[in-house]
C-alpha cells in the first residue's frame, strides 16, 4: 500500500507518473494544472475533462500551458480523481520523457474505416517509436474513441492484427449522464466521429488488465431480430426484446431503466471468457439499445454481479501484489459507477480507488485488445522502474 505522504493536493509524486485535477468550471483550471504538474518535458499529457468543462477554451489553453507535449484525450461520464469517483472536473495525467516515449495515430472519420490504410498506420507508428527509443522495453497502447459514434467495435478488430505483441485496452469518451455529444481531444482539436491511438514505450514495467465482478447464470436467451448497424435488438427469443429480458429478470418492462441493466447485465462468451453487453436503454417499440456490438443468432447470457467492493479490492490487490503501481491508469464503465452508487457502496469503491492511486475517468465502454466490452474497469498498472520503489 503506497504511504498516504506520497500524494499532496491531487498530485501524485512519484517521478515516472505525474498526476491532477482541477474544477472543470474554474477559468484558471489549465493553468492551475500545469503548475500542479510541475517542469517537463513530458512526452504526452492526458487530459479527460467533464463535459462541465468549456470545450474551446480547454483546449487553447492546454495548448498555451504545454506547448512542447502531444495532448490527448477525451470528454468523459465521470471522472477518477485523489478522491475516487468524481464529477466536474479536468483530470490531467503527464508522462515525463525521461520515462516515456509515445506515437499517436489519429483515426479521423470512424464511419469510413480503411483497415489497410490503418494497418500501415500502426506498423509506421510502433516502428518509429522502436528507433527513437530502443532502450524502452515496456510498451503498450492506448485508445480513446468517440462513445457515440457505435464504431468501436469494428475499430478494435480493425486495429487487432496491426498491433503485434503490443497490449492494449482504451475507453469510449463520455458525456455524463446525457448521451448527446462525446469529444475526443487531438491536441488543440475537440473532434467527434473519431478515435486517437497512442503508442508508449517506457522504462516502467506495465501491465494491461480488464476485469469485470460478474459470473454467467444459467439463463440464456437468442437474438432473433436485430439491427446490428445501430446495435438495436428487436426481437429475443422470437418476442419484443424488452418484454422477453424483463420476463427474464423478473420485472415488470415499464420498470426497465439503468438500475436494472446495471444490476442485470447480459454477457456473451468470445473466446472462452465472459464479455459484457450492456443495454443502454429500451425503446418505446421494445427494442433494446446496446453499448456493444450485437447481431441475430446471438446468444446472451444473464449474469449476476458479486459484491463490487470485495472484487475490486482484490483485484486492486492483485496489480500491487509484487510491487506497488506509481499509478494506475483506467477507464471505468459508467454502469459500474450506477451499481456502485445505487448500493450504496459508491464511497468505499472511491476509497479503494483513491488508496490505489487510481486515475482516469468513467467510459461509454472499453476497449481490450480486439474486443470492445462494457461494465469493466479496464487499464494499465505502471510500476515504478527498476532501482525506484
Amino acid at each position: 500500500m503506497r504511504r498516504i505522504e506520497d500524494f499532496a493536493g491531487g498530485v501524485a509524486k512519484h517521478p515516472c507518473v505525474r498526476s491532477a485535477e482541477a474544477e472543470a468550471s474554474d477559468p484558471e483550471a489549465v493553468r492551475k494544472l500545469a503548475r500542479s504538474l510541475g517542469p517537463g518535458p513530458f512526452a504526452i499529457v492526458l487530459v479527460f475533462f467533464s463535459v462541465a468543462a468549456n470545450r474551446v477554451s480547454l483546449a487553447m489553453q492546454l495548448q498555451t500551458e504545454f506547448p512542447a507535449a502531444r495532448i490527448m484525450g477525451c470528454s468523459t461520464a465521470g471522472e477518477l480523481t485523489a478522491q475516487g469517483y468524481d464529477d466536474d472536473k479536468i483530470v490531467a495525467m503527464a508522462f515525463p520523457a525521461d520515462h516515456f516515449a509515445v506515437e499517436t495515430l489519429l483515426v479521423p472519420d470512424l464511419q469510413k474505416l480503411a483497415p489497410r490504410d490503418l494497418m500501415g498506420g500502426l506498423i509506421r507508428a510502433r516502428q518509429n517509436l522502436m528507433r527513437r527509443q530502443p532502450t524502452f522495453t515496456h510498451e503498450f497502447a492506448m485508445l480513446l474513441v468517440d462513445g457515440l459514434s457505435t464504431r468501436e467495435d469494428q475499430l478494435t478488430a480493425a486495429l487487432a492484427s496491426g498491433l503485434g505483441a503490443v497490449p492494449l485496452f482504451g475507453g469510449s469518451a463520455g458525456d455524463g449522464a446525457r448521451f448527446e455529444e462525446t469529444f475526443v481531444l487531438n491536441g488543440h482539436e475537440m473532434i467527434q466521429n473519431a478515435a486517437v491511438l497512442t503508442f508508449f514505450r517506457t522504462d516502467c514495467p506495465v501491465r494491461v488488465f480488464s476485469f469485470d465482478h460478474f459470473e454467467a447464470t444459467q439463463t440464456h436467451m437468442v437474438v432473433t431480430e436485430a439491427d446490428p448497424e445501430h446495435r438495436v435488438v428487436k426481437e429475443i427469443n422470437a418476442e419484443p426484446a424488452a418484454v422477453e429480458y424483463a420476463r427474464l429478470v423478473g420485472v415488470d418492462p415499464e420498470m426497465l431503466d439503468d438500475t436494472i441493466f446495471a444490476a442485470n447485465p447480459l454477457v456473451v462468451q468470445v473466446g472462452g471468457k465472459h464479455h459484457v453487453r450492456s443495454i443502454q436503454g429500451a425503446d418505446e417499440d421494445g427494442a433494446l439499445t446496446f453499448f456493444a456490438a450485437i447481431d441475430e443468432g446471438l446468444v446472451l447470457t444473464l449474469a449476476k454481479p458479486k459484491d463490487i467492493v470485495q472484487h475490486l479490492d482484490q483485484a486492486l490487490r492483485e496489480l500491487g501484489a509484487a510491487q506497488s503501481p506509481a499509478t494506475i491508469l483506467a477507464c471505468d464503465c459508467v454502469f459500474r459507477r450506477t451499481e456502485a452508487e445505487l448500493s450504496q457502496k459508491g464511497a468505499e469503491v472511491s476509497r479503494l480507488l483513491s488508496a490505489h492511486n487510481v486515475r482516469g475517468f468513467s467510459t461509454y465502454g472499453e476497449q481490450i485488445g480486439a474486443i470492445h466490452v462494457n461494465q469493466t474497469f479496464t487499464g494499465v498498472a505502471i510500476y515504478p522502474p527498476t532501482g525506484i520503489s
